[in-house]
């Protein structure tokens, strides 16, 4: 088993001093602080004051510290029960969640398209809401899961591309330069293609257009 969801915790009369949840807690700030390229278990260990075979009594791989650090950051603010205002409004407020979360952390936004699905407990919880509000308003079978994986994925891309994209204010004025003189591209040139750097807004009206779509296949 891949996941350390998947896999049973190991068990003793007495467990190390060290706890699954400092590890995580440590993960996430180094996260935050370095990016996940920076992350290894000996700068991890380093951070908690130990040696890095210690770490192994909880995790096998990095990549178990970063599924459980991902997880963490989706339980910061737990899901509530979905109010009784309709549909599309209890599906923004899981998405506006996500967003949130992944923003505030940036490293957090490609990792399920880079390594493993998302499953653990607090994201799954979300992912229920999210469901179970699609599944009253009358999403069924295939086009539940398409409904759902449209809306995961408007979330997880418009975070990534957000976090990763860095341009400075030479490169987008030579590159809107560059539209406007080489002719096979007007529309980008007409446009300012370089200067859309408008996250809050693309994302709420790409969201509006998704929902929209949705409520015509229900009508």
């Amino acid at each position: 088993m891949r996941s350390v969801w998947l896999r049973p915790r190991r068990t003793a009369k007495e467990e190390p001093p060290l706890t699954l949840a400092r590890i995580v807690e440590a993960a996430v700030a180094l996260l935050d602080e370095e990016g996940i390229d920076r992350l290894t278990m000996r700068r991890l260990a380093d951070r908690l004051g130990i040696v890095a075979p210690s770490l192994y009594w909880h995790v096998d791989t990095k990549d178990d510290v970063i599924d459980l650090a991902v997880d963490a950051i989706f339980g910061e603010a737990p899901p509530g029960t979905p109010k009784a205002s309709g549909w599309r409004a209890n599906v923004t407020e899981v998405l506006t969640a996500w967003r949130a979360a992944l923003l505030a952390h940036p490293w957090a936004a490609a990792v399920p398209a880079r390594r493993r699905p998302t499953i653990g407990p607090n994201f799954l919880a979300w992912m229920e809401i999210l469901q179970s509000t699609l599944a009253s308003a009358g999403f069924t079978g295939d086009r539940l899961a398409a409904a759902t994986w449209a809306l995961y994925n408007h979330v997880f891309g418009a975070a990534a591309s957000q976090t990763a994209l860095h341009v400075t204010d030479e490169e987008r004025r030579a590159g809107q330069e560059l539209l406007r003189a080489d002719g096979r591209y007007p529309t980008l040139a007409a446009n300012g293609y370089f200067y859309d750097d408008d996250w809050d807004g693309s994302y709420a009206t790409g969201l509006r257009y998704l929902l929209d779509g949705l409520e015509a296949q229900l009508d």
